[in-house]
């Protein structure tokens, strides 16, 4: 089987950092009016607890076809399920966590200079003000770079986890394949096939495989 070229969905690999959004502190809550004292009147008679409808039981998977010579995966359902994904997103989100927080700490060294020019600056020297506008613009500067920097980190962490999430997940699918007896295997989302019965979908054989670590022995 020729080697697929396989691409971890970017909702599930990445973790937007270009424009980080901090967090907001709350406003106070709004004050709620006292509650009513209920109405006096007959006591109505207890009703019995609506009891919750039970949960229908989980379906088993279907069956995968005999005769099937192709069959389909779900290239973001493989990289949310399994441990390898998992990780890979992990490591990619404390490094956007470290990022935004020293990008975090850069805004509020500019937030407090700029506070300082604003409120002081009338009784600053031209000297002193000047050094204060030179360290702002610094700043800002700095913090648009950091960004920049942040950024490139992300893309190049991204790239490295999806060539390493790919030299696992390819042997795998070709070895199943081999093992099902498979002409073609395609990507949901990539073929643009509107329907296809769900026994073909191998996607969770896939992710079992992958959290074993290895490849089954082809046949």
């Amino acid at each position: 089987m020729r080697a697929l070229k396989l691409s971890i969905a970017v909702a599930v690999l990445s973790v937007a950092l270009a424009a980080p959004s901090f967090a907001q502190t709350p406003g106070a809550a709004a004050q709620q009016p006292p509650a009513q004292p209920p109405a006096q009147g007959a006591p109505k008679p207890a009703q019995p607890p609506t009891q919750a409808a039970p949960k229908p039981a989980p379906q088993p998977p279907a069956p995968f076809p005999q005769d099937a010579k192709m069959a389909f995966i779900n290239i973001q359902e493989i990289a949310a399920s399994s441990s390898a994904g998992k990780d890979a997103s992990n490591k990619l989100k404390a490094l956007n966590d470290k990022k935004v927080a020293e990008i975090n700490d850069k805004n509020k060294q500019l937030q407090a200079q700029q506070t300082k020019l604003n409120t002081g600056g009338s009784v600053l020297s031209e000297t002193a003000r000047a050094a204060l506008e030179k360290d702002i613009d610094r700043l800002q500067r700095d913090i648009q770079f950091s960004q920049q920097n942040a950024q490139a980190e992300m893309n190049e962490l991204q790239q490295d986890l999806q060539g390493e999430f790919q030299k696992k997940l390819i042997p795998i699918i070709e070895a199943v394949a081999k093992e099902k007896g498979l002409q073609a295997v395609f990507s949901v989302g990539d073929s643009g096939v509107a329907y296809f019965e769900p026994g073909l979908d191998i996607s969770q054989e896939i992710v079992k495989r992958l959290d074993a670590g290895a490849a089954p022995v082809k046949k």
